[in-house]
């Protein structure tokens, strides 16, 4: 009814409309006085009656009368949660409502009443007429109004259906065998939704650890891979359960959008995409408060006022878009506003004011940094305070909640042409991807959300590679330098540079926060699904670390914060000049050509878009199995396609376990997987050139001097497509049996 309301507003003609929103007031005052809610009828059926003007078209739907209508909404609502909460009514008084309800039918009862004024006029002078008066006149002949037909002239009920389950036209019509919505659904208690997800993330510890006791066991190979399917499976289910459209949420922007603008003296049209995409129903409630506070600020502080719109060569009406869409591991929601954009040096100096910085720290902090400043506890830039904003407690509310679900807060704006909020939470918190890397005897967890890509660095070519300026050491990653953090040297500060060339290291290139950085860790362990526990107050303390959870091998392992880590060893974020250099050098490879993920396949070598490159998974041999002749995986619970045009699988020879790399990629809009021997490298090629020599290969390319094979994803063919040739060649095979 809400939503119906806020639509009616841009569509006061839309009649399907007002007849939703008439049902839903007519529906409520039905059943409230069959339950003996003699309030909440009352007042329903006073929003009825206004409601029946709408839709007779005796009144139009302007403003004041939709401000009237959701009031109306806000006090049903009212009463109801009273009701839920002690099992009455209440003894408030809705007279007041009432009141402006009727005054509202006022302009369509008074139109009404003149032409019966008139009737009951001419009535009393022809009964006048007709019974003589002094004039002598004539009696007057009025026409006699309409008048119900006659009984005999209204149509008999259609026949019964002859056909069972038709009526008289023949269209089908609803059995008591069919099941319908409502039946076929049941309303479930979040807590018991919580009870079973915190179960299904003791199983998976308990998987994780069935797998890794019985890898050696070629008895309990099978076993062990039923339970990992079926683990996969319950999980999947559970989490789908917990699963709800980010519509819940958006659903009630448009009364607060409507709202705030009135009060604000705004224009605003809001646009609202992805309301279809789905997310955990613990962190839609957690993002609530933080989209709110979102969607208030670019009202206040980012699209203007009509007047000062229209002097800047604007549509006086600004435009407000919520957005939501899935990456990966992640859900996206934007607000983006085409207002004012935030003033830099307005944020400066305001943090300055309110002694939230200091003068000298602000004069060398770059645009994007200052624009984190907005995020900080206290920081407002509102004149005076009022009951939408100017209390500091807006922006850092965002940040705060969004943090504690394990989410991002970035934000980009620019003067003049608007600012845009991006929320990056996770599809869910209680199982997530992780890498485990070590450090010296140590196992830590690192979410997979963070990480870009992995670079290995040999013991010999330490020294030449890793570069110190003063005490800091950087990585020059394709001609960009990159800070590094050694986790060692983190968590024990004496460790120094000692032991750079002794052994060989690997580098975790991680983007937390708008901070790109490598973490330089001592070894690498095969990924696994985590269970994030919480951890105590006393290791919250140190600052480095998200969670805890439990490693399929029994060990406990703390789980990195990448934000924090970043935070506490000093790694700024790049300057604008840097951006602007990243940018024009990303141009030029373009131009140049495109990435590619440098691969051995079967002794020979091969090149995939880097773009179409959604992970790297090292999986043991048992779990490649086969429809037809073609090898799948179960990715993510589905079954994904792999292609090994080189006949790597051929040559494992050790065992169900021996790792196996399938680099998974994107095609339009399905997965399919690659098997490799190795990854070597990200590099950047030459145009492309059309081969076409074999089936599997789109062209090929320049990289690293070399004349590459592209690998063409197209050529992979889907299940569907391969169980097709497997249907018609069964009868063959038989036939030549």
């Amino acid at each position: 009814m809400e939503r119906c309301l806020t639509d009616l507003e841009e569509r006061p003609a839309d009649a399907e409309l007002i007849a939703d929103i008439f049902r839903s007031v007519h529906t409520i005052k039905g059943t409230t006085g069959f339950l003996g809610f003699k309030r909440l009828e009352k007042l329903a059926h006073s929003g009825e009656n206004l409601l029946g003007l709408l839709r007779d078209g005796k009144l139009a739907a302007h403003a004041p009368l939709i401000t009237g209508l959701l009031q109306l909404l806000d006090s049903l609502r009212s009463i109801l949660k009273v009701i839920e909460a002690e099992g009455h009514e209440g003894d408030g008084s809705d007279a007041e409502m009432i009141a402006k309800l009727e005054q509202l039918q006022l302009p369509a009862l008074e139109g009404a009443s003149k032409p019966i004024a008139r009737a009951h006029a001419a009535k009393s002078k022809t009964v006048a007429a007709q019974k003589g008066d002094a004039t002598g006149d004539p009696p007057v002949l009025l026409e006699a109004p309409p008048s119900a037909p006659p009984v005999s002239s209204i149509a008999p009920p259609p026949p019964p259906p002859t056909v069972p389950g038709t009526d008289a036209q023949g269209g089908h019509i609803r059995t008591g065998l069919s099941t319908s919505t409502a039946e076929s659904t049941l309303r479930v208690d979040v807590s018991l939704l919580n009870q079973m997800m915190n179960l299904v993330g003791e199983l998976v510890l308990t998987r994780n650890q069935v797998l890794q006791a019985t890898s050696s066991d070629p008895k309990m190979t099978l076993l062990s891979r039923r339970l990992d399917m079926v683990t996969a499976d319950l999980r999947e289910s559970v989490m789908k359960a917990r699963m709800q459209p980010v519509s819940n949420v958006f659903s009630k922007m448009p009364r607060m959008v409507r709202d705030l603008a009135q009060a604000l003296d705004r224009r605003v049209r809001l646009q609202m995409e992805g309301q279809e995409t789905e997310l955990d129903k613990s962190l839609l409630e957690a993002i609530k408060d933080p989209l709110t506070h979102a969607v208030r600020n670019s009202l206040d502080h980012g699209i203007e006022p009509p007047h000062v719109r229209e002097e800047a060569g604007k549509d006086p009406e600004g435009t407000l878009r919520l957005r939501a869409m899935q990456e990966g591991s992640h859900v996206i929601l934007e607000v983006a506003d085409d207002g004012a954009g935030i003033a830099v040096e307005k944020v400066r100096n305001k943090a300055i004011e309110r002694g939230l910085i200091s003068a000298q720290r602000a004069a060398v902090l770059s645009e994007r940094e200052l624009l984190q400043l907005i995020f900080l506890p206290g920081f407002s830039t509102a004149a005076q305070v009022t009951n939408v904003s100017g209390r500091g407690v807006g922006m850092d509310v965002v940040r705060t909640n969004v943090e504690k679900i394990g989410g991002k807060v970035e934000i980009d704006s620019r003067a003049g042409k608007g600012t845009t909020l991006r929320l990056r939470i996770p599809l869910t918190l209680a199982i997530i991807p992780a890498l485990i890397v070590r450090n010296g005897h140590q196992s830590f967890a690192l979410p997979q959300g963070a990480l870009s890509e992995l670079v290995h660095v040999p013991a010999d070519q330490a020294g030449g590679t890793i570069e110190w300026i003063e005490d800091a050491p950087l990585y020059r990653l394709r001609g960009k330098l990159l800070p590094l953090v050694f986790l060692d040297r983190l968590l024990t500060p004496s460790s120094g540079r000692m032991g750079l060339q002794e052994q060989d290291h690997f580098i975790a290139i991680l983007d937390a926060d708008g901070r790109r950085f490598g973490l330089v860790v001592d070894g690498l362990a095969d990924p696994e699904e985590i269970v994030v526990k919480p951890l105590s107050s006393a290791l919250k303390g140190i600052g480095l670390y998200s969670g805890a959870t439990v490693l399929g091998n029994g060990d406990l392992a703390l789980i990195l914060d990448p934000g924090s880590i970043a935070m506490k060893a000093g790694v700024t974020m790049s300057s604008d000049e840097e951006a602007a250099q990243t940018a024009g050098s990303a141009a030029e490879e373009v131009t140049r050509g495109a990435e590619f993920l440098f691969v051995e396949m079967g002794g020979r070598k091969a090149a995939v878009a880097l773009g179409d490159v959604l992970r790297i998974e090292q999986i043991p041999h048992r779990r490649i199995e086969y429809v037809g002749m073609r090898p799948v995986i179960n990715f993510d619970g589905q079954l994904l396609p792999i292609d090994d045009a080189c006949g790597v699988l051929a040559g494992v020879q050790d065992g169900p376990d021996t790792p196996v790399v399938v680099v998974v990629c994107r095609d339009g809009t399905r997965h399919v997987g690659i098997v490799v021997s190795h990854v070597l490298d990200v590099a950047t090629g030459s145009d492309l050139v059309e081969a076409g020599t074999q089936l599997s290969t789109q062209g090929v390319t320049l990289l690293k001097d070399c004349v590459t094979d592209i690998v063409n994803l197209g050529g992979i063919a889907d299940l569907a497509a391969v169980e097709e040739t497997r249907d018609q060649l069964d009868p063959m095979v038989e036939a030549m049996r």
